[in-house]
């Protein structure tokens, strides 16, 4: 008997699912009604939002429902060394939506439309900036002046060459009052800065009338760097109220003319703040320079820890070490995430801090106590002349890293027999014995890599569900230090912009590299970008899935065949519904995931890579849900630049 069904039956059931196909599903606006008034969503910084409009039920039906283009992209050619990443989280105040651009243009749109209300352009001179970008703006309402009057509302924003602006947040104009004419110089007390060294590229922290900000700093150029200070300021008049030089206690003073000591960790990524402990958390980097540290002198106490400062007087309170002397550029790279830790029915005010190692510490917020078992581990010796290991990392044993820990010859990956024999041979040649094998003159695999396992895009929880959503990269690297003669006789005309860093200062410059087969493969296995749910009381992996595919950077068919998990830069976002939304892969899409089982339910095709973290709001009872993106690529992992932000909704 034929299967077939009668042509009239055929042509009724194709009407009928186009019908169903058009009309869409029906839209519930009876649900939640809320904004994403800062960087990391809420005081928490756990980048989830009680909205509920978008299910796993309907999400399949989300297309895209505007589309904002600036203009302000680079693709290398410009004045940045290399494209502009467009890394931005954007805000959604009122019907607003407040967004930075990588050139510092900041830009206020309507949240339901995407259409351009005011631009401001402070005028950045980027010329010899390694990577332009920036990646969120803060939002003020100032409680003592009258609504509507000018700069009642103010928006943040930190700038590329290291100032800090106030502008009105209805019209734009910088806010005379704050500053000299609504902006304040960070340069001043840190010495000389040369262009594109020093800057702000992560939105300031807002503690109640308190502005707070770190600094990005080329910490890898030479050893007297400016220094990484964390200063806090009157969000009124833009008055200093205290710095935290990260240094401790009974390190010399500086130079005359210099306040704040040259060469230490700096804070570049964003802060996090409990208001009601007064605590402002603070994830440092390294001291400089990143791969060689027998000249610091005990400078790097506070480099690669969580350091909770007194938001009154910034003073430290206590302070975590995640890497103890750091040389391989495992600085904390993402927003410490608050959350209510429950154990044996108590709750206890936590935070959890992802690394770039694939390590996630769950620490009490109160006074930085681990709240699973951290073990000091030996790890490999042997460092370069000059130089003095730790004997010992700090390993949490839970969660258990979500980043391997070590590659073999055997290990090796190709996409032919070829390429892998030519992976393992590489591999062999340089020293790899596990995560913390030191920086070498033959050459060291550096596995986790300087990208991560997680960087700045962090990670998110979801309350409800008591789970935790992270996305790691898993794409090794080489590193080899070349002695000061060597370089100076290799590269007599000037050392390289890139994959070569001077280390002035020190007795070793250093080259390094990702580790890639001669057809461009990496040559650590599959995958290569990873999404992790964690339950967040008891520490355990629920899940883990590959995320992203090798489409838009391995030719066609390749990638019809290629392996899943993408490199990926940015971050997740969660919903009350139970969805997980994520971009950040170098394929071009938006993605959503069922956060209780790992489960991909959608995604949203987008005009280069998202290597961003997206956002969500609903403004009223009869608006729909909108998801946001910042699609712009990034020239380190060799996506194509682009200055969209897209908005993704369910069909009207």
């Amino acid at each position: 008997m034929s299967n077939r069904l009668p042509a009239c039956s055929c042509l009724l059931l194709h009407l009928a699912l186009l019908s169903v196909a058009c009309d869409g599903p029906e839209i519930d606006y009876s649900g939640p009604v809320a904004n994403w008034p800062v960087y990391g969503a809420n005081d928490d910084a756990d980048r989830h939002s009680p909205l509920d409009q978008i299910r796993p039920e309907n999400v399949t039906a989300l297309e895209v429902a505007w589309t904002h283009r600036s203009g302000d992209y680079e693709d290398g050619s410009g004045q940045s060394l290399l494209p502009t990443a467009f890394q931005n989280t954007p805000i959604a105040v009122g019907d607003s939506l407040y967004i930075c651009t990588p050139l510092n243009r900041v830009i206020a749109l309507d949240a339901s439309t995407g259409e351009e209300r005011w631009s401001f352009d402070p005028g950045v001179d980027r010329t010899g900036m390694y990577l332009s970008n920036c990646r969120g703006v803060s939002y003020w309402r100032d409680a003592r002046a009258a609504p509507g009057s000018a700069c009642s509302e103010r928006i943040f924003t930190g700038t590329l060459d290291a100032r800090l602006i106030a502008l009105d947040a209805h019209s734009g104009e910088p806010c005379p009052g704050f500053g000299q004419e609504g902006e304040i110089d960070l340069r001043g007390g840190v010495g000389d800065v040369k262009p594109g060294e020093y800057g702000v590229t992560s939105p300031p922290l807002i503690v109640g009338d308190r502005l707070i900000t770190g600094s990005m700093v080329l910490d890898n150029r030479r050893v007297d760097m400016p220094g990484g200070v964390v200063r806090a300021f009157d969000t009124r008049s833009g008055a200093e109220l205290w710095g935290w030089d990260p240094v401790p206690p009974g390190t010399p003073p500086p130079p005359e003319g210099v306040t704040y000591r040259r060469g230490t960790t700096n804070a570049w990524t964003a802060l996090s703040a409990d208001p009601d402990l007064g605590l402002v958390y603070v994830p440092t980097g390294n001291t400089s320079a990143d791969y060689y540290g027998g000249h610091r002198e005990g400078l790097d106490e506070y480099s690669s820890s969580v350091v909770a400062l007194d938001v009154n007087s910034g003073e430290v309170v206590w302070h975590f070490q995640t890497v103890h002397h750091d040389i391989w550029d495992y600085d904390l790279p993402a927003q410490p995430v608050l959350f209510d830790f429950r154990r044996d029915g108590r709750v206890v005010p936590a935070l959890v801090q992802a690394s770039k190692m694939g390590h996630l510490f769950f620490l009490d917020r109160r006074n930085g106590v681990p709240l699973f078992p951290v073990e000091e581990r030996p790890v490999p010796q042997g460092a370069v002349a000059g130089e003095t290991l730790s004997p010992t990392q700090p390993f949490p044993t839970r969660p258990p890293p979500i980043h391997p820990a070590a590659l073999r010859p055997e290990d090796a990956f190709g996409f032919t027999f070829w390429d892998r024999g030519k992976c393992r041979e590489l591999i062999e040649s340089l020293r790899s014995d596990g995560i913390f094998t030191p920086p070498s003159l033959q050459g060291t695999v550096h596995y986790p890599g300087y990208i991560g396992g997680t960087n700045w895009g962090s990670v998110a929880t979801d309350p409800g569900r008591r789970m935790l959503v992270v996305n790691t990269t898993r794409v090794a690297g080489r590193v080899r230090l070349i002695p000061r003669k060597e370089l100076e006789e290799l590269y007599p005309e000037g050392i390289p912009e890139f994959e070569i860093e001077n280390q002035g200062g020190t007795p070793y410059g250093v080259e390094r590299l990702p580790l890639l087969s001669p057809l461009g493969a990496p040559c650590n296995p599959p995958p290569w970008g990873t999404l992790v749910g964690i339950d967040l009381d008891s520490g355990e992996i629920r899940w883990d899935v590959p995320l992203g595919t090798s489409r838009d950077m391995a030719p066609f068919p390749v990638w019809l065949f290629g392996p899943d998990g993408a490199p990926n830069l940015g971050g997740p976002m969660t919903t009350a519904s139970g969805l997980t939304f994520i971009a950040a892969t170098t394929d071009h899409y938006l993605r959503a995931f069922d956060t209780a089982s790992g489960e991909e339910l959608w995604r949203g095709r987008l005009p280069t890579g998202g290597l961003a973290t997206p956002m969500t709001y609903r403004l009223a009872e009869g608006d729909r849900q909108f998801v946001v993106i910042a699609a712009g690529g990034h020239g380190l992992l060799g996506v194509p630049s682009g200055d969209s932000l897209v908005a993704f909704a369910l069909p009207e």
